[in-house]
Formats: structure tokens, C-alpha cells, sequence
């Protein structure tokens, strides 16, 4: 599913327009990614949480070339699935 079908599904299962279904979405998104950008966490209850990780610079290969690179610092976004999301994923 990509987002413009699950823009038109949260407009059938809400009862919004589809224009509204995707300011909605719009809106969602990048109240998570603002709230990441600031080292919140967002958690959704039942469905997961979203957070940021720092990975530590470490040295890496080229792989063309197999010299040896730094790989600096960086932070990464993370998503860790709830037990319901699970749970449906799951069949169960």
C-alpha cells in the first residue's frame, strides 16, 4: 500500500473526504517527524513507538575498492512495533 491508497482508506473507514483523509495523514507525519527532530519519542499505543537512535562513527570498507572509510556519527529514526500491531500482523 502506498500513501495515496492509505489516504483514500482513511477516508472510507472515517467518513472524511479524501482531500481531508490526506491533510490528516499530512498533518500526522510531520507532527512525528517535528517531534523526532526535537529528541522526543512518539508513542502510539498499541500500534508502536517511533524514536531516534545514535549510531557511533566506525570505520567501513568501499566496496569497490575495499579501502578503508570513516563513517562518521549520525542518528537514525526507529520504530518498534506494539503488541497489537503485532498481534494483527500475526493473525491472531
Amino acid at each position: 500500500m502506498n500513501k495515496s491508497e492509505l489516504v483514500v482508506q482513511m477516508a472510507k473507514r472515517s467518513g472524511l473526504p479524501t482531500a481531508s483523509a490526506r491533510r490528516a495523514l499530512e498533518a500526522m507525519l510531520e507532527s512525528i517527524g517535528e517531534a523526532l527532530a526535537d529528541g522526543d519519542r512518539v508513542q502510539l499505543v498499541g500500534f508502536g513507538s517511533f524514536k531516534v537512535t545514535e549510531r557511533n562513527a566506525r570505520e567501513g570498507r568501499n566496496p569497490k575498492t575495499g579501502e578503508v572509510i570513516q563513517i562518521p556519527a549520525s542518528k537514525t529514526p526507529s520504530f518498534s512495533a506494539g503488541a497489537e500491531l503485532k498481534k494483527v500482523v500475526n493473525g491472531r
